[in-house]
């Protein structure tokens, strides 16, 4: 008890998953967005392509996260022309940077929004949203009020379960973000460092906190599925 009173001890458990929640919600927030657009879009259109474009945006997850850690070092590397210009707009580089954990986040976190996103967009009846259309709507409106309300559910889940993989993120976030102590140490990494040192302690507890975090995300899965 007087352990979990301490206040240096409080501060180095709730860093790491004030860090995770944080990264995941910001990520989480970019992939609802792109992950549902993109969804749309290649549930309703055929262009040349396609097979190709949708493998590689799925790529990330059958990936190794320390494949997927390398492509975004050297997309963002300091020697890359991304990278130089994000030195030259924020004056420093964004690896090994808060703001590269949310990157990572997102890459990893995409395919499964898009998923859910594109195979709920497939069970909404095309017809419904063409009457939409032939009553005034414009595509946008025919999106908005029709095709997302249908989805929805499909969209939640993906939603759920991409957040969840996002703040599980391990080797990415590692290779990328790296394991700074309140900059960048997520509970993921936390768990290694504390295993790693005999901190069994505080691995136990950081184990149990995203055990329930993630079991509490699932269980909304499943009651909106069942």
């Amino acid at each position: 008890m007087d352990l979990l009173l301490n206040k240096s001890f409080m501060l180095e458990f709730w860093s790491p998953i004030w860090i995770s929640l944080k990264v995941s919600i910001i990520s989480g927030i970019v992939v609802i967005i792109l992950g549902t657009l993109a969804g749309r879009l290649f549930a309703r259109k055929s262009f040349k392509g396609k097979a190709i474009l949708e493998t590689i945006l799925m790529l990330p997850m059958v990936l190794p996260p320390t494949v997927i850690g390398f492509f975004l070092i050297f997309i963002f590397g300091n020697n890359s022309i991304a990278g130089q210009a994000i030195q030259w707009i924020f004056k420093q580089p964004i690896i090994f940077t808060w703001w590269a954990a949310v990157i990572a986040s997102i890459v990893v976190a995409f395919p499964l929004m898009y998923q859910s996103a594109k195979a709920g967009f497939q069970e909404v009846n095309p017809d419904i949203e063409e009457a939409a259309r032939l009553d005034g709507a414009n595509e946008w409106k025919v999106f908005l009020y029709i095709s997302v309300p249908l989805a929805s559910k499909a969209l939640i889940s993906g939603s759920i379960l991409s957040f969840a993989r996002a703040l599980g993120e391990f080797g990415a976030t590692l290779m990328f973000a790296g394991n700074i102590p309140g900059e960048t140490q997520n509970i993921s990494t936390a768990i290694y460092i504390a295993i790693d040192s005999g901190n069994m302690v505080m691995a136990w507890l950081w184990v149990i906190s995203i055990v329930i975090i993630s079991f509490m995300m699932l269980l909304i899965v499943r009651t909106k599925h069942s």
